[in-house]
């Protein structure tokens, strides 16, 4: 399993959110190029980077802060945040970005995002797909900012992009994200019992190593973490396990 760091930016800064609530965030550096940098260091090769600003506004204002963070290392990035046409997600790949990450527009227009699939390739796309876990365990979708959810469940979802190629999905279940609970493993074992061909990505509630082990164990094909690594939970010696040369 594949360990990716993350980073949002808001305002060119480094930023946490808890639970996607703008008004609880915590900011970590003004120069995020120097955070990734240090990611680079620890071994790590990819990096996941959200444009709250874009995702809040639907307007990119990080675009500097993109570049210098592709300039000023080797990672290959992953971006979402606000993409809702295909000349927005043209010019993040023209910026550095090696895969764009379509969150909301998935779900309210797939049409749109099925021809992207066509247009870039599914290569180039990661569906982002936030969930509530209902109490009779089925998981359904959220949308615009976790504020609302969706009638449909991420196993129907998941079933609408198979026939344009779907590979690349990130998925997070938002009652765990920023929190530092631990991950849902079940939904993710769940996601590769049906799925086994996805590159699943895991998001929300990683606490430390073992939670990532759990992961791992689980099936996934990387695990994404931004405040456990951004506060020094999970230490250099300890993801030496989950570097791609390991």
């Amino acid at each position: 399993m594949q360990l990716i760091p993350a980073i949002d930016l808001q305002d060119g800064r480094c930023v946490r959110l808890f639970q996607g609530d703008f008004a609880r965030q915590t900011v970590y550096s003004d120069m995020p190029q120097q955070v990734a940098k240090q990611f680079e260091r620890m071994g790590l090769k990819s990096l996941h980077v959200v444009d709250l600003d874009g995702a809040k506004l639907g307007i990119q204002h990080n675009q500097a802060s993109v570049r210098k963070i592709a300039d000023a290392t080797g990672l290959a990035i992953q971006l979402g945040g606000g993409i809702r046409d295909a000349d927005t997600f043209r010019q993040w790949l023209e910026f550095g970005v090696k895969r764009c990450v379509i969150g909301s527009l998935a779900v309210t227009a797939p049409d749109t995002v099925r021809s992207w699939f066509a247009e870039f390739g599914p290569a180039r796309i990661v569906l982002a797909l936030d969930v509530r876990v209902e109490a009779d365990g089925m998981p359904m979708l959220a949308t615009h900012g976790w504020t609302r959810t969706a009638n449909t469940s991420l196993w129907e979802c998941i079933e609408s992009y198979l026939g344009v190629g779907l590979c690349h999905v990130l998925c997070t279940d938002i009652s765990r994200d920023g929190a530092l609970s631990g991950p849902n493993a079940q939904l993710y074992r769940d996601l590769m019992t049906r799925y086994p061909a996805l590159q699943l990505q895991a998001s929300g509630g990683v606490r430390h190593v073992a939670d990532l082990q759990t992961l791992s164990d689980a099936g996934v094909h990387a695990a994404i973490t931004g405040r456990a690594l951004l506060d020094g939970r999970i230490s250099s010696e300890e993801i030496r396990s989950f570097l791609p040369a390991a």
